[in-house]
């Protein structure tokens, strides 16, 4: 089936690890790192065309679900499906939107407990509770935690866009909010920042007022030594200020304590209109993983080789370098985004929507579900895959309506033959294997299929 067979080609250059994935859009990316993993949760931002199929500008309205992407080496990518949150087929089914999503961890009472914090359009937050990063997710409250009946929050005129922190005593910190009232450009006075209850998802005390200067929205908080960072994007009107800060921009500002008083620091990353060409708003969180710092954010990088415009957004990675005295460095926002901390290790089950690139690879599902949809010429890309001194047998869990067949080969599509594999016709999932060339050491991995495949996930042996 493989002969002639023409391979589609990829959104995604083999030199670029961003934009993260390629089956579909991602704003907002918040992140979180967990046993030797890096979570990251985006808006799912979804295409809206009109009648005759032209693509319409992004209103965000009919965003209901939160994508989750998890990789241990930040090249390679696991894509966990979208995660209905609002919305009747939602966790929070009383809510009409999921944006913009920050996820936190902590011990409670003895056990490992994960909350996903994101806002119901521009009008409140709200929190959803798993056992595990990746869900399944549940609604503890049945209600906003953030809206503008509680205390010092009905004048914040963007109720939205949280950001969670758990500090080393177990204490969590919520940030949010954004907007900039009319004469108010310099100091919108529009964040808030509150302590949260033991459980995560109750308040202690009443949100503070937390003044940014030209802050327009998009809070972030971390702690890196004894500092703590508040950083959020700058407004459109900065034109004229004496402090170096630009139109839609990160800034940071520091304190001795999570709730503040804060103190502008400076500028570390211009909008991504400087480096990738499309602008729009700019929204970022910092992490530290596996003992270095990175800063995400959203680019519309994506829109120019599918040949659309529209302000969708996908999410990017690029390394963060904080100095010894706590300033942070300028970050440019670049294609080829960060290095590979690690190699993939195929000698366990993995996640069929596992790739660092793909060609006309459709992921479905959440949590167990997931699976991955292939058109003749679908391929996967993996990079920097340990195949040690040589992998025997290779069994993937699929199958084919029609029957079809998977092809493995090391260090591009026209490289060396690992093995072939067929998949019987039939709507079952079943478990195939195969034996494997035996071929050592570090290779990219490319995953080609011939034929309309469905695959949940695949293993190696040695």
């Amino acid at each position: 089936m493989f002969t002639d067979l023409n391979y589609l080609s990829s959104l995604k250059q083999p030199t670029h690890n961003n934009p993260l994935y390629t089956q579909r859009f991602g704003a907002d990316p918040g992140m979180l790192a967990w046993n030797g993993r890096l979570y990251v949760y985006t808006t799912n931002d979804a295409v809206t065309t009109d009648e005759n199929g032209r693509v319409l500008e992004n209103t965000y309205g009919n965003i209901r679900t939160i994508n989750c992407i998890s990789s241990a080496d930040l090249v390679n990518w696991t894509d966990h499906g979208p995660i209905p949150v609002a919305g009747k087929d939602g966790a929070a089914v009383w809510a009409s939107n999921s944006w913009a999503p920050c996820a936190a961890h902590k011990r409670i009472g003895g056990e490992d407990r994960f909350f996903l914090y994101f806002c119901n359009g521009g009008n409140g937050v709200s929190v959803l509770t798993a056992d595990d990063p990746a869900g399944p997710w549940r609604d503890p409250l049945g209600h906003g935690l953030i809206t503008r009946d509680v205390p010092n929050c009905a004048n914040v005129l963007w109720l939205f866009d949280p950001a969670v922190f758990v500090d080393n005593d177990g204490t969590g910190y919520l940030f949010f909010g954004g907007g900039v009232p009319e004469g108010m450009q310099a100091d919108p006075g529009t964040i808030r920042c509150v302590q949260l209850g033991e459980d995560m998802i109750s308040l202690v005390g009443e949100p503070q007022a937390v003044h940014a200067p030209y802050v327009f929205e998009d809070s972030g908080i971390n702690r890196i030594g004894d500092t703590y960072y508040y950083t959020y994007c700058s407004n459109f009107t900065t034109q004229g200020n004496d402090m170096g800060i630009t139109n839609g921009a990160i800034q940071y500002m520091t304190a001795d304590h999570p709730m503040g008083p804060y103190t502008w620091r400076g500028e570390f990353f211009q909008n991504p209109e400087r480096f990738f060409g499309l602008g729009g708003n700019n929204h970022h969180s910092l992490i530290t993983f596996k003992g270095e710092h990175y800063l995400a954010y959203h680019a519309r990088t994506l829109e120019t080789p599918m040949g659309i415009t529209g302000n969708y957004r996908s999410p990017h990675l690029n390394k963060l370098i904080v100095d010894p005295d706590g300033t942070l460095g300028m970050v440019q926002g670049t294609m080829e985004g960060v290095e590979q901390v690690e190699r993939f290790d195929p000698f366990a089950r993995i996640p069929a929507a596992t790739m660092a690139r793909q060609a006309g690879v459709q992921v479905s599902g959440h949590d167990d579900s997931v699976r991955i949809h292939t058109e003749s010429g679908s391929w996967l890309h993996l990079k920097g895959v340990d195949l040690g001194s040589g992998a025997a047998r290779f069994t993937l869990c699929a199958a084919s309506q029609e029957g079809g067949a998977v092809r493995l080969m090391a260090d591009g599509l026209q490289g060396d033959v690992l093995c072939t594999l067929q998949v019987p016709a039939g709507q079952e999932l079943r478990e195939i294997s195969v034996e494997m060339e035996a071929v050592s050491g570090v290779h990219d991995l490319y995953i080609a299929f011939a034929g309309q495949v469905t695959a949940a996930w695949w293993e190696m042996e040695r």
